[in-house]
C-alpha cells in the first residue's frame, strides 16, 4: 500500500503523521486490498474559527476509488471524523464486493433429495 500524506498551509508534523497512520490501520484491518491511500490536511484561511481545518482522504481500492473529507475546528477531531466514514464507506464497499446469492446448504439438500 502507497501512502502519502500531505499538508497546505500547515506542515505535517510525526505527531500527525502518527496519528494518521494508527487511524488508518482501522481501514486496512477490514479490507486488506487497498492499493494507494493519499492524505491531505488543511488550514483554511477563513473568517470564522470553526470548520477551519480540513482533513481529505482519497483511497484507491481493488475495483473502486473512495474520496471521504471532513472539516472541524481541531485537526485532530476532523481525522476522526474522516476515519469514522472512509471506514463505513470501505465496509460498504466490501459487502458489495462478496456475493450474497449463494444457495443456502439446506436448501441444496432438499433439491438433491428431490432429484
Amino acid at each position: 500500500m502507497n501512502l502519502t500524506i500531505s499538508g497546505h498551509h500547515l506542515e505535517v508534523t510525526p505527531a500527525l503523521r502518527e496519528y494518521v497512520l494508527t487511524k488508518l490501520d482501522r481501514v486496512t484491518r477490514h479490507f486488506d486490498q487497498v492499493v494507494d491511500v493519499t492524505v491531505l490536511l488543511t488550514v483554511e484561511k477563513q473568517k470564522e474559527k470553526e470548520r477551519r481545518q480540513r482533513a481529505e482522504v482519497t483511497l484507491h481500492a481493488k475495483g473502486k476509488d473512495i474520496f471521504v473529507e471532513s472539516a472541524h475546528e481541531d485537526l485532530y477531531a476532523a481525522i476522526d471524523q474522516l476515519m469514522d466514514k472512509l471506514d463505513r464507506q470501505v465496509v460498504r464497499h466490501k459487502d458489495r464486493l462478496q456475493d450474497h446469492h449463494h444457495e443456502s446448504p439446506k436448501r441444496s439438500a432438499m433439491v438433491g433429495e428431490a432429484s
